[in-house]
């Protein structure tokens, strides 16, 4: 068992790295705590439960919306949770979302902390303090920026995981190196997802690497005025096109990345675009989707990230080198539209 306890905004967020889910007890009073987790990780992982208060959530995307979160509160309610209450999210990011969430408006704020149990989670949505839901198509459009009071990971949780899952995960990895270490690059091209399947301290030391990364970069930036944009790299299409085609959000990233790829050769002259789209076809990921632009267009003129008539695009100089390039609403849409 690794601990780390690390200063964000304000706040200290315990890192638990290499434990096993039976450690969640030393972090929270088990008599105080309610776990909030969904029917998919409640069928793999319930009998770890036993004992612990339990909300149980309908799984996926489709139910990360507001009518869900006052399902919760009214649970909570009918519980007795109080001020003194911890909330626990035992899930992937959808279910740490909205633990996050509900834990920021609930009596006006409980301590929360997460165990994150989709690669996906563990490298990326429960890192931050980011906590939301969607809002039709529009990704995380209402939420809140605060961050767990812990975090616990036990990779021995994502054996029960099916391939897409695993993929999801790796997009948010290959990401990370593309952004921010060209080392870890070099790391992911001489392997494929089978090896970090079978190699158990390989992917613990990625996974730990991989939530030091996304935290260093947060705790330097907690609330996206600077560097944490550079985490929305292929995340611009990828949102636009996710909840639209029903797409899984690796998916979405992969194809948002080889967009944003062409787009860096084009603006800022990227020469690696082969390596990248070799990387993610290596993991499993797509590098093309069928879908409609200007409806995606559309989507992308609701983006977060929009500002008036610019929109703040995350493009590559090199691998590990990211930055942050304004580009106009009519030239990108220009740009795209010839892909």
């Amino acid at each position: 068992m690794i601990q780390q306890e690390i200063a964000i905004a304000g706040s200290t967020v315990q890192y638990v790295f290499d434990a096993g889910l039976n450690k969640l007890s030393t972090l929270c009073d088990k008599k105080n705590t309610v776990i909030i987790t969904d029917e998919h990780v409640f069928a793999a992982h319930g009998s770890k439960m036993k004992g612990w208060r339990t909300i149980v959530l309908k799984p996926g995307e489709a139910y990360k919306q507001q009518s869900a979160i006052d399902s919760i509160l009214g649970q909570l309610m009918d519980m007795e949770a109080d001020r003194s209450t911890t909330l626990v999210g035992i899930g992937g990011g959808v279910v740490t979302d909205m633990t996050g969430y509900a834990g920021a408006v609930y009596m006006r704020g409980v301590r929360t902390g997460f165990v994150p149990t989709t690669l996906l989670a563990m490298v990326d949505a429960s890192i931050g303090g980011k906590n939301g839901v969607d809002v039709g198509v529009y990704k995380n459009l209402v939420g809140t920026i605060r961050q767990p009071a812990f975090l616990l990971f036990d990779t021995a949780l994502l054996q029960t995981l099916p391939e897409l899952e695993w993929q999801n995960g790796f997009a948010e990895i290959i990401k990370h190196a593309a952004i921010k270490d060209a080392a870890m690059f070099k790391e992911l091209q001489q392997h494929d997802l089978r090896y970090f399947q079978q190699h158990k301290t390989a992917l613990k030391q990625l996974v730990m690497k991989n939530a030091l990364l996304k935290t260093t970069v947060v705790k330097k930036d907690p609330f996206e005025k600077g560097d944490r944009k550079l985490l929305n790299f292929g995340h611009t299409l990828g949102h636009a096109i996710e909840n639209d085609q029903q797409l899984s959000h690796g998916y979405a990233v992969a194809v948002g990345m080889v967009y944003a790829a062409h787009l860096s050769q084009q603006l800022l002259q990227f020469k690696q675009s082969i390596d990248l789209i070799q990387t993610i076809e290596q993991y499993g990921l797509p590098t093309h989707a069928a879908f409609d632009m200007q409806r995606a267009f559309y989507n992308m003129r609701h983006d977060k990230k929009r500002v008036r008539d610019v929109m703040h695009f995350v493009l590559l100089q090199k691998l590990g080198k990211a930055v942050v390039h304004p580009i106009a609403i009519k030239q990108l849409e220009k740009l795209l539209l010839s892909h």
